[in-house]
């Protein structure tokens, strides 16, 4: 498979237009949220690229991520006149990305996209990679198909209009690839401050994270195999997404993901010896950016039931993509209710 185009730049309208000349299409339609095409889009909008392109604007949030919303969509993709030669610009966060993408993936069975990621999370995860979807039935990413854009175009232009959780979020997903990686990556990644206004620092430490995908996913598009690295923390995380959801209280999914990447660095602990004092140094870092998702014994037995509808998760058994080691991945572990609950007794002792 070849690699995904990504190009890292800042002159995002300058990237487009070269990108765009490279395709044959008849029209260009952007796709957008209410934020991103508040706060981002003024950014670019007076170039003379943008001139002229509609844009559909979708409510923001993840809640908004339905196929209702899709629906939508492609009700204005029809009264746009898009054809199968039109291309999409999906411009925002990772909510753009998987829903726009997954729009275009299947309206006239299928238009080219291409992915302007908005924040960091969508620059560093959902943009890279061709999962797309919605939600469904109270579960993330239930529909979806797998199916990559033409480009992606990486920048940290509209990083200063995203709020700390924003940011944070992101990193969360970056922390990730660094664990996937190696010790060097990964303590550049710790020692960095989120916040910081080094935009070109970010912007080297996130290139690194994105390529680190990018070779996961080249290697393995639809998830057969390695790919399934990439879930780390997530089995964990996405159940305290959903439980969230059913609270009515969500939470952005980077502080989901950081809170499942401590859960599942315990299992690892527990199964694979994964070393003790790196666990700690993720869990203080997690705890002092992202604090702790609160929950009690009474919790265990529906985050558990959420594991079981996780999509890695066979035949009913909770699967996992484990480490024995920074860079030591061990995939398709397959783990007990039992180690679960062990596990989120820890995480409470650790964070809370």
């Amino acid at each position: 498979m070849e690699h995904q185009q990504i190009i890292f730049s800042n002159d995002i309208p300058g990237s487009l237009e070269t990108v765009l000349k490279g395709l044959d299409f008849n029209k260009v339609v952007i796709i957008t949220d209410v934020n991103a095409h508040q706060f981002a889009f003024p950014k670019i909008a007076d170039s003379p690229v943008m001139k002229g392109i509609p844009c559909i604007v979708i409510k923001s949030g993840d809640t908004c991520k339905t196929i209702e919303t899709a629906t939508t969509v492609w009700k204005q993709l029809e009264a746009e006149g898009a054809t199968r030669r039109t291309v999409v610009i999906n411009m925002g966060g990772g909510v753009v990305t998987d829903l726009g993408g997954f729009a275009a993936s299947v309206f006239k069975r299928g238009l080219r996209f291409i992915n302007v990621p908005t924040t960091l999370l969508g620059a560093v995860d959902a943009a890279i990679g061709g999962k797309t979807g919605v939600n469904f039935n109270g579960l993330k990413n239930e529909i979806g198909v797998f199916n990559e854009a033409c480009a992606v175009v990486v920048s940290t232009l509209f990083f200063d209009t995203l709020p700390p959780t924003e940011l944070k979020s992101g990193y969360a997903e970056m922390l990730k690839h660094g664990l996937l990686s190696d010790r060097s990556y990964f303590a550049n990644l710790l020692n960095h401050e989120i916040l910081t206004d080094d935009r070109e620092q970010l912007l080297g430490l996130l290139e690194r994270s994105v390529i680190i995908k990018r070779d996961i996913v080249a290697a393995d598009p639809h998830e057969q195999g390695l790919r399934r690295a990439l879930n780390l923390g997530h089995t964990a995380g996405h159940a305290f997404e959903s439980l969230a959801m059913k609270r009515m209280e969500p939470v952005p999914h980077g502080y989901a993901v950081a809170w499942g990447l401590v859960v599942e660095l315990i299992l690892s602990h527990m199964i694979y010896k994964f070393p003790s004092d790196i666990l700690h140094m993720v869990a203080a870092f997690v705890r002092d950016n992202y604090g702790t998702f609160a929950i009690t014994c009474d919790d265990y037995d529906t985050l558990i039931a959420l594991m079981r509808h996780d999509k890695k998760s066979i035949g009913g058994e909770i699967n996992c993509s484990l480490l024995a080691d920074i860079g030591n991945v061990k995939l398709g572990t397959v783990v007990s209710s039992d180690d679960i609950k062990a596990a989120l007794d820890i995480y409470r002792d650790l964070l809370q």
